[in-house]
């Protein structure tokens, strides 16, 4: 289970075996079937998630009840709260499995720990920071400045295992499209490639 974690560090880092081991005990496992919450909005975000299996969606509904989903989260990615997790307020967000999903788990405190105990692990860190800061620059930039059409073949383009993986309402809800936009797209499309 901490194989996908491990690995994913390395990529970014160079880490020891010490250290590989040191990072296993700050994390702790839970597994979450297909639809269950791993945080509800109002609750306090205890923990930062790394999915090592499976597919999780965060998201805030509107008050008609309609999801808006801030981001999908796959093998090898990292999800929570992050105001309510950082300054331990109650969460906008809400987390639930769009599959049956493993994630490993480490609390404010172990997160800490962590980050003074191994250097590497704060550098790691501000990778990923970096990189997610260029990701939702461009999603905003995508969201208010390109057409529906240009939104999902781009989306199409730069992450097609999320075109083949989650259910075409929720690729809509995170495009902020309708559901029969999507449909019609894709019918456009696949007419045009046969």
């Amino acid at each position: 289970m901490f194989e996908v974690l491990l690995s994913h560090i390395q990529n970014k880092v160079e880490i020891n075996d010490e250290q590989k081991s040191l990072i296993q005990s700050f994390f702790t496992i839970k597994k979450l079937k297909k639809k269950q919450y791993l945080l509800q909005e109002g609750d306090i975000c205890k923990c930062l998630s790394f999915v090592s299996k499976g597919l999780l969606k965060s998201y805030f509904p509107d008050e008609k009840g309609n999801e808006h989903i801030n981001m999908f989260a796959f093998e090898g990615w990292w999800i929570s709260d992050f105001n309510s997790f950082i300054h331990q307020e109650k969460a906008v967000l809400n987390i639930d499995a769009v599959e049956d999903t493993e994630v490993l788990m480490i609390t404010l405190e172990n997160y800490e720990k962590m980050m003074l105990q191994i250097p590497a692990m704060d550098r790691y860190f501000r990778i990923l920071y970096q990189n997610s800061l260029v990701t939702k620059d461009y999603r905003l930039i995508v969201s208010n400045g390109y057409t529906a059409e240009e939104k999902y073949l781009q989306l199409a383009q730069k992450n097609p295992e999320m075109i083949q993986r989650v259910p075409h309402n929720l690729i809509a809800s995170y495009l902020g499209l309708a559901p029969e936009t999507i449909s019609r797209i894709r019918k456009k499309n696949s007419l045009n490639n046969t």
